[in-house]
């Protein structure tokens, strides 16, 4: 019974929180100037990121809920613990109220000041995520926009927490991102039930109203959008982040190399998706052995630069 409550919490999508910490990183230089001490930040940042966790937890509780008869008849969604009677709609229930109460709990841990506006962040990524679940998963580009607001409010949240405003660039480039990914999701439904032998519109009723060609547009004009995006931060950012260091005379854009691993990222993410090998982005990262490298290879990176620029940029 606990292993079935733990795999209804869907603890592997907690990874989806790392987004709360953007903020707090690429923010961290002005936040040591005012005289915070990175620790300190790197704490609220992390408590921000377990309240948003534990938040999601109760919504995905709460989505199979809704969907248990349509995940049934679903070949792999039939094992989920609700739909596979592992646990019962009562427990579920009483799973939603103690998720939602621990991350109630957490969230004291949050600065007193900071934590109104991040308990609000959290409040409406739950109302979002509910909304989508009841209904506005069902309606053609809604839905995705619905999806993409998720991460955009978790970026917000993981700020808030740690008192900075986001920046537009960090905004825009967490929007056109996470649409590349709901738009992948989509795309991957279509190719594994494809392969699987069954309509994809019979397990998600909002397939029915896209088409192939037009998720295939969608999810390259999201992915050169969130790529541009972040190219166009890093361009801003030169006058920060060239410096001189390992030999190499001062003018180098040190972050222009944290495009490398995102790039990558981007286009064997298109590959994997386009060829049905998955149709959960979260699974993707996780499974894929390569793509998981590169994004750890990204996060490095950036922590690399970061650190650099604070003991080596001025």
């Amino acid at each position: 019974m606990i292993v079935s409550l733990v795999k209804l919490a869907r603890p592997q999508q907690w990874v989806k929180s790392a987004f709360v910490l953007f903020g707090p990183l690429y923010g961290l230089r002005d936040l040591i100037a005012q005289g915070r001490d990175w620790r300190e930040v790197l704490v609220q940042a992390l408590v921000a990121a377990g309240v948003f966790a534990l938040a999601s937890s109760a919504c995905y509780v709460f989505n199979d809920l809704r969907d248990v008869e349509r995940d049934r008849v679903h070949p792999r969604k039939r094992l989920r613990p609700i739909a596979s009677g592992a646990v019962s709609p009562t427990a579920a229930a009483a799973m939603i109220v103690l998720l939602l109460f621990a991350a109630a709990g957490l969230s004291l841990l949050l600065h007193t000041a900071m934590r109104p506006i991040t308990v609000l962040m959290v409040l409406i990524y739950v109302v979002n995520t509910t909304a989508y679940s009841a209904g506005l998963k069902d309606r053609v580009i809604a839905d995705v926009i619905s999806l993409s607001l998720g991460f955009v409010l978790r970026v917000l949240g993981g700020c808030f927490a740690v008192g900075i405003s986001p920046s537009t660039w960090l905004l825009n480039c967490t929007l056109f991102l996470a649409m590349f990914l709901a738009f992948g999701k989509r795309l991957g439904e279509r190719r594994t039930a494809e392969a699987a032998g069954y309509e994809a519109s019979s397990a998600r009723v909002v397939q029915g109203k896209y088409t192939d060609n037009l998720l295939r547009m969608a999810v390259v004009v999201t992915a050169v959008a969130a790529l541009l995006t972040y190219a166009g931060y890093i361009q801003s950012r030169e006058n920060i982040f060239s410096f001189a260091a390992f030999g190499v005379p001062a003018g180098f854009n040190w972050l222009w190399l944290t495009t490398l691993p995102a790039l990558y990222a981007m286009l064997r993410s298109m590959v994997l998706i386009d060829r049905g090998d998955y149709d959960d982005p979260t699974e993707m990262f996780v499974k894929d052995g390569p793509l998981a490298i590169a994004g750890v290879g990204f996060f490095a990176m950036s922590v690399l630069v970061l650190v650099m620029q604070a003991r080596l940029g001025g």
